[in-house]
Parts: structure tokens; C-alpha cells; sequence
């Protein structure tokens, strides 16, 4: 039984020959719509308990941080740009680091986005709006665990089906939540309650190590800013709407991000944000009053588009792993009626969902945290070997090589401190899980190890998601 070449065409791809392809379809509004709506979800809603935490109650140094986070979120970001301008590929850092230093490293860096940090990072969104979600209707009662894992689950599969559909509708939604939150600060300032903003530098100053947890707990809310690199195969003009889209919704989200924390302080001591489990929650009791059931709704339609986004994102890093021979072939074929990486979603969330039902919030931060710091690092230093190796490559946009060494050392030290400060066996396990993962390289990918039932697997996943392989005449890669 051998898979099958083509399905026959559908009405809506447009094309005449009864091959498959990506269509550009995305534009700058569509690549910035997904920049905002995977970086605004949980984070903001979780990380200001820690942020506030380790800086020790101090507003302002609390406050600055939320703009360092920002600061180092777009250089890593405008890095990111030169690659995606340079070289346009549907998987971004994943093709990029098997560009620069070769399919091993490339390999690792696949299995730790796939199996470790994609699916920690959307299984945190999910807890997240579950917590929010459920609490209004438990009142001052802790939601039951089961209760809160079963919705966190439903919606991703939920999201593993319709996640092409919605991603505009709820980016919308998402920045209408965080406006409610922002102009209800507003109207306290106007009204003269300055709550906690009126003690400025008041409080001891954290130590560096202490700085260092605090911007590690701000980045979280940052993660996600890479998406339109990895959709880049679908963008209309990358080479212009890459640098432009990354360059205006990243400081769109952090001025979000500080009026947000402004509005939280102006309510609420640096003291009572530490004791909170959700900051959101406790604002919302205190300045909307019967109506307190609004944020939890919006952080939940907030955290539920980021979702939505991640799932989107993950399968194309899936159809380019695929495409390169470092998954099954049938995650290199794309859906005969929306055009989509349909196993690589599936997979996805299968896997989220796993995450969900296995960990705890805290520990699932942690996992996404160290790994998130270890891609970055690892795509700006394929950066610099890409500048030094392919000096003649087309590069419309280059970042200032001072931005590129400032991302890699932060990068190195985000990565080392929280081993030499608090070491724990998670991190341990992933270094383990991400070396461990050439067992399956070197017979599948190396030596090409093929078994018979594969063929059947391919057939049968070709059947039940309606997928056929791409036309590779006709798919962009980044030229």
C-alpha cells in the first residue's frame, strides 16, 4: 500500500495542474495579527506575580523590567527579521539552524520546539484559561483540578480542528480586554488614587541574580514574537512585511504591557500582587465591581487567540522538519481544502494535550522558559555563521551586529543562570531529552531506516486528514 501522490484538487486552491502548494496569503495586517495575538495570552495575566516578586516589591524597578523584556524581545526579534527576510521558509529557526550549522544541531533544536517547548507553552495557555474562565463561577472556591484540566483540554481540541478560523477575531478581542484593564488604571489616576505607583524606588533594590528571575518570569509574556518568520512561505512580500511587522507589534505589545501593570498597581500593593493567583481577577473585584466577571471572560478569549496562534505556528515548523526528512513524510502534506499542515497541527495538540494532563503550571513555565532561551540562542548564533560562511546572500535588512552579540549574551546568561542559581531536574531532564533525541537521528535520518508499515501509516494518515504532498516545484523556499 503506497501513499497516494495527489488528491484531486479542491475548488478553492486555484490551480489548474492538481498540485498542492502554500498560497500567499498573509499580509502585513494578517503577519502583525499574529505577532499580537500569540504574544498577548497567559503571560500577561501570570508574570507580574513574579516580576513583582523578585524585585523585590519595588515598583518602578518592576515596571523597568517590563520594558527591558520588551527591549530584549524586539532585538532578539530584529534578528529573527534579517533571517526571515534573507531566507523566507515555511519553519523558520528550524531552517535557519540547519542552514548555518548543519542538520544535527537542527535535528535538536526540532525536537526540543516539538516535543518540549510548543507544547508546555500552549498547555500553560490552556491551564491559564481555564483558571480564569472557571473562577467566576466557583466564587471564592478553588476550581477542582479535573474540572480545570478537562476545559483546559476540550479547548485544545477545540483549536487542534479549527485553529486556520478565528486568529483575527480573537486578536481583536484580546487587545479590547487589556484596553478595559488599561483605561480603568486611567480613571484611577484621574481620580487621584495613585495606590502603589505614588512610592516609586521606595524598597530595597534585588540583587542581579533576583533581576535576572525577574526578567526570566517578564520574558514568558514575550514568548511568540517569531511567528511571522516561521509562516513566511504564506506572507505577501516578506523581504518588506517581516522587518515592519516584527518592528511595530512588539512595541505595540510592551506599552501595553506597562499600562497594563500600571493599572494592576494603582489597585493593588506590590504585596497583594504576590499573594494573587490571578492579578487579573483581584483588579477586576476591585474597580468593576458586579460587573468583575468581564476580565476573567477576556482573559480567558485573550489566552484562547494565543492558543490559537501557537497551533497555527507549530504545524509549519512540523511540514519544514518534514520536508527536510526530519519527521514521516506525511507532515510535509498539506490539507485539500484549507491548505494547512494538518498532521503537524494534530500533533500538536495531541501532544499540549499530554502536557495538560502530566504538570503543574509552575513547572511547565519552567520548562518553556529555559528552552525558549535556548532557540533564541541558538538562531543568532546561526545568524553570525550565516554573515561569515554566505557573505553574498541577499539581505534587504540587517540588524546592527552590537543588537545580534547583546541577544546572544543574554541569551547565554538566561540560559546558565537559573542552572547555577536554583539548579532543578527538570532542567537537567530537558538537556537529557534534547541530546537524547539523536537516538532517533542517527538510524532514521542518517542512515535512512525505513520499515514497511510506514508507507501504510502515511496512506492512512492521507485518508483521515484529507492531505496530499506538496507540488516542491512550486514551493517557496526562500528565493
Amino acid at each position: 500500500m503506497k501513499p497516494i501522490k495527489y488528491f484531486a484538487t479542491s475548488p478553492e486552491m486555484k490551480i489548474n495542474d492538481g498540485s498542492i502548494y502554500f498560497q500567499k496569503i498573509v499580509g502585513y495586517c494578517e503577519g502583525f495579527s499574529f505577532i499580537v495575538g500569540i504574544v498577548i495570552g497567559s503571560g500577561i495575566f501570570i508574570s507580574p506575580t513574579g516580576v513583582i516578586r523578585f524585585s523585590h516589591l519595588n515598583v518602578s524597578v518592576a515596571l523597568c523590567i517590563w520594558g527591558a523584556c520588551g527591549l530584549l524581545s524586539l532585538m532578539a526579534a530584529l534578528c529573527y527579521a534579517e533571517l526571515g527576510v534573507s531566507m523566507p521558509s515555511s519553519g523558520g529557526s528550524y531552517y535557519y539552524n540547519k542552514r548555518a550549522v548543519g542538520p544535527i544541531p537542527a535535528f535538536i533544536f526540532m525536537c526540543t520546539q516539538t516535543f518540549y517547548r510548543s507544547p508546555a507553552s500552549a498547555a500553560v495557555k490552556a491551564l491559564t484559561l481555564s483558571e480564569y474562565a472557571l473562577q467566576p463561577f466557583y466564587g471564592e472556591f478553588e476550581v477542582p483540578e479535573v474540572t480545570k484540566k478537562s476545559l483546559a483540554v476540550s479547548v485544545l481540541l477545540f483549536l487542534t480542528v479549527w485553529a486556520v478560523l478565528v486568529q483575527k477575531v480573537f486578536t481583536f478581542l484580546k487587545i479590547l480586554a487589556l484596553t478595559v484593564i488599561i483605561f480603568g488604571g486611567i480613571s484611577q489616576l484621574y481620580n487621584g488614587k495613585t495606590g502603589s505607583l505614588a512610592n516609586g524606588f521606595s524598597g530595597e533594590i534585588a540583587s542581579v541574580s533576583d533581576l535576572a528571575q525577574a526578567i526570566y518570569q517578564g520574558m514568558w509574556a514575550y514568548s511568540g514574537w517569531s511567528a511571522v518568520n516561521t509562516i513566511a512561505e504564506e506572507l505577501k512580500n516578506p523581504r518588506k512585511n517581516i522587518p515592519r511587522c516584527i518592528s511595530t507589534a512588539l512595541p505595540v505589545v510592551t506599552l501595553l504591557y506597562v499600562l497594563v501593570n500600571v493599572s494592576y498597581l494603582t489597585v493593588m500593593t506590590p504585596k497583594e500582587m504576590t499573594m494573587s493567583a490571578a492579578v487579573g481577577n483581584t483588579w477586576a473585584s476591585r474597580v468593576l465591581g458586579s460587573f468583575f466577571w468581564i476580565i476573567p471572560m477576556s482573559v480567558a478569549i485573550s489566552t484562547f487567540g494565543s492558543i490559537n496562534g501557537s497551533t497555527f505556528l507549530q504545524g509549519r515548523l512540523k511540514y519544514a522538519a518534514s520536508r527536510e526528512g526530519h519527521l514521516p513524510s506525511f507532515f510535509s502534506m498539506l490539507n485539500i481544502h484549507h491548505l494547512t499542515p494538518a498532521p503537524g497541527i494534530i500533533l500538536s495538540g495531541l501532544l499540549s494535550i499530554l502536557f495538560v494532563i502530566s504538570s503543574s503550571l509552575l513547572t511547565l513555565t519552567s520548562y518553556f522558559g529555559f528552552f525558549s532561551w535556548v532557540v533564541i540562542t541558538m538562531t543568532c548564533i546561526s545568524l553570525l555563521v550565516l554573515r561569515y560562511r554566505e557573505p553574498d546572500l541577499p539581505r534587504p535588512y540587517k540588524v546592527p551586529l552590537p543588537i545580534v552579540l547583546l541577544t546572544i549574551g543574554a541569551g547565554i546568561f538566561f540560559i546558565l543562570a537559573p542552572i547555577i542559581r536554583s539548579p532543578k531536574k527538570q532542567y537537567i531532564y530537558g538537556l537529557l531529552a534534547m541530546f537524547g533525541s539523536l537516538i532517533f537521528y542517527v538510524p532514521f535520518v542518517h542512515f535512512k531506516l525505513r520499515f514497511k508499515f510506514f508507507d501504510k501509516v502515511t496512506y492512512i494518515m492521507q485518508l483521515l486528514c484529507e492531505v496530499s504532498f506538496i507540488d516542491e516545484s512550486k514551493a517557496f523556499k526562500g528565493k
